[in-house]
């Protein structure tokens, strides 16, 4: 993992500690990649409650109560997917903040509109969520590195 990741890493740790806030992942791209960088924090047991890892539809549906019928209009890779993931986490949890990611690392999966390297991203707390759509350029290493620092970043930004 980058040092750079790690660092992004650390400083949602510091930000989530002094507010005394939980912090839970839901994933589907990124593998768990978010939560793995979380946990290389030492102390990462105070600010982090938990990670889901979703990556098929049925599992998005089943442990985030993400509506079937929302992908299925949708697709799986889409802004309100991505809020419903984050809202899904926190209701799911004892978190306070939750991001969620999903989107097409590749090398296949585009769709008309969906080039490889869409990704969707949510931010939520009890009362806001924020979501983003970002297209990333690279192999699949390189577009699930750059939605793990993106998604470590808006933390940061959410949090604040």
């Amino acid at each position: 993992m980058s040092t750079d990741i790690l660092e992004l890493a650390a400083q949602v740790g510091r930000a989530l500690h002094a507010k005394g806030l939980l912090l839970a992942t839901a994933e589907s791209c990124t593998g768990g990649g978010v939560a793995t960088a979380i946990t290389e924090i030492a102390g990462s047991t105070g600010w982090f409650d938990c990670g889901f890892v979703t990556y098929s539809n049925a599992s998005k549906t089943e442990l985030l109560d993400v509506p079937a019928a929302l992908m299925a209009q949708l697709g799986s890779v889409s802004e309100e997917v991505a809020a419903a993931m984050a809202s899904g986490a926190l209701a799911s949890s004892n978190a306070h903040l939750a991001v969620s990611t999903t989107g097409i690392a590749g090398p296949t999966g585009a769709v008309p509109g969906k080039p490889v390297g869409t990704v969707c991203f949510g931010w939520a707390d009890a009362d806001h969520v924020h979501t983003e759509r970002l297209v990333f350029a690279g192999d699949r290493a390189a577009v699930r590195e750059q939605t793990v620092r993106h998604a470590l970043q808006g933390l940061l930004r959410f949090i604040a």
